[in-house]
């Protein structure tokens, strides 16, 4: 039987990346000693009013079709939320509601590029990246940014890639796989860019309020940008709600409208009962969300504490977000090899940087997803394995 060419367009190194975290689980499941962080899956549990909220809605009846764009309620929440934190001027029209930041993004890209059109992204990028821009015939123009230079985008090295076919830059801050945020500046010099070649901006922000320095800048909020910038966000790791698939787009009225539209034929609305929830998450006063966010910085700083002095690593402080690159060229081993390595031997699941993009070539990208002990745990045999290594190499 035959398959239509999106099968090959959403195939490829992206999906393969998760193989080495399936492998992991398959070893858990046979009893050895695994710690895995090679997923962005947090390890705490969704606050318990959230959850209450779920089973109050299901008790009450709320088991059937919901708007199509989100319950209103819901959507004024969001647009409260983004106003307060982004200082855009929005309302709930200018809000979808989506299963998730990963069908939002696949749903902003159906809406704003053809088959053929450009779209500059920053490389390393999150792994299904590739996948969902090609899914619409899309061109993925990578603009790489360097471990050097703390994986930060350089407005001159976008500027140096828009050619008559480019569309849309696509760009996340904090960055997934590094951390990395933008400063308000790169934010500006970007934003002229878009203006002055007519681009869409898509903004992904799942893990702005999980930013432990510096300001985050909602690019959306700057002079001439509301118009063309498709806001991405979700409640999955702010509030440990990965599981409830609950994201959203804050777009011009006019692209919302679209969205709508796609949603109509794709989704159907989310479910009653757990928009409830979110609104609970986001309206709620919730200390948990501190409490885990200052995990999450605690947590940071623990591996980069434990991984400074060890010879073949060199762990990058990242500004937000769940996890930690550690450059590991020195041991001499691909990231790859360094992966299969260290579960194979040592019992740790990380992802390899190449599955990011080339620019994180030699360099592991390990989830802030266990508590102190066990993190402290995990360093410690990454770092026994780098020393393996560098010992190979010496008596090499």
């Amino acid at each position: 039987m035959r398959f239509s060419d999106l099968t090959q367009r959403i195939a490829g190194d992206g999906a393969a990346a998760w193989d080495i975290h399936y492998r992991a689980i398959a070893l858990q499941e046979q009893g050895h000693d695994i710690l895995l962080l090679s997923v962005g899956d947090p390890d705490f549990d969704t606050p318990a009013p959230i959850v209450q909220a779920a089973i109050d809605s299901l008790l009450t009846g709320n088991t059937h079709y919901a708007e199509v764009r989100g319950k209103r309620a819901l959507r004024e929440s969001i647009a409260r939320r983004h106003q307060q934190r982004s200082g855009q001027q929005v309302d709930a029209d200018h809000v979808v509601v989506l299963s998730g930041a990963q069908c939002a993004l696949f749903s902003v890209v159906q809406c704003v590029l053809n088959p053929g059109d450009e779209v500059i992204v920053a490389e390393p990028m999150y792994v299904t990246y590739e996948a969902v821009f090609g899914a619409c015939g899309a061109v993925v123009i990578p603009v790489p940014v360097r471990s050097e230079n703390g994986f930060r985008v350089l407005p001159e090295d976008v500027a140096a890639r828009i050619t008559p076919r480019t569309r849309a830059l696509a760009l996340n801050s904090p960055h997934n796989p590094s951390g990395a945020s933008l400063s308000r500046s790169t934010w500006e010099a970007l934003a002229e860019l878009c203006i002055a070649h007519d681009l869409w901006l898509i903004s992904d922000e799942v893990y702005s309020e999980l930013l432990f320095e510096g300001e985050h800048i909602s690019p959306a909020s700057l002079p001439g940008m509301a118009q063309r910038t498709a806001t991405l966000n979700s409640l999955s790791k702010s509030h440990a709600m990965t599981g409830w698939r609950v994201g959203w787009v804050v777009a011009p009225q006019a692209l919302a409208g679209h969205l709508e539209n796609l949603a109509l034929c794709m989704l159907y609305g989310s479910p009653d009962f757990i928009q409830d929830a979110a609104v609970v998450a986001l309206e709620a006063e919730l200390p948990e969300l501190e409490a885990m966010r200052q995990a999450y910085r605690q947590r940071r700083d623990l591996v980069c504490e434990s991984l400074s002095a060890c010879p073949g690593l060199r762990a990058l402080r990242p500004d937000g977000g769940m996890f930690v690159m550690v450059d590991i060229r020195e041991t001499g081993l691909s990231a790859q090899a360094f992966a299969d390595r260290l579960l194979d031997r040592h019992g740790v699941s990380v992802l390899a940087g190449e599955a990011f993009g080339p620019s994180a070539a030699g360099h592991i990208r390990l989830g802030l997803v266990l508590g102190a002990a066990q993190l402290r745990d995990a360093c410690q045999r990454i770092a026994r394995c780098a020393h393996e290594l560098m010992e190979e190499r010496v008596d090499a």
